[in-house]
């Protein structure tokens, strides 16, 4: 639960012109790496995955293969 004084300060960030004007700069400076010419390239959103999942320090799973006994959509 927000205490009062940080709702009253939640209230004033978002009633702030200079926070709104960030937020529509960002907006239309916005950048998706893994689109080109409005397609996704797969090697391109790979790559993405890989370089975000280092970034996260994401330790790999081993593989196990799915038990393939009652397989049904």
């Amino acid at each position: 639960m927000l205490s009062n004084r940080e709702k009253e300060e939640l209230l004033q960030i978002a009633d702030s012109r200079a926070l709104r004007n960030d937020m529509r700069y960002l907006k239309t400076h916005r950048h998706n790496p893994v689109l080109v010419n409005g397609t996704v390239d797969l090697d391109k959103l790979i790559e993405f995955l890989n370089g975000y999942n280092e970034f996260i320090n994401h330790q790999p799973k081993p593989f196990r293969p799915l038990p393939d006994s009652i397989m049904k959509l």
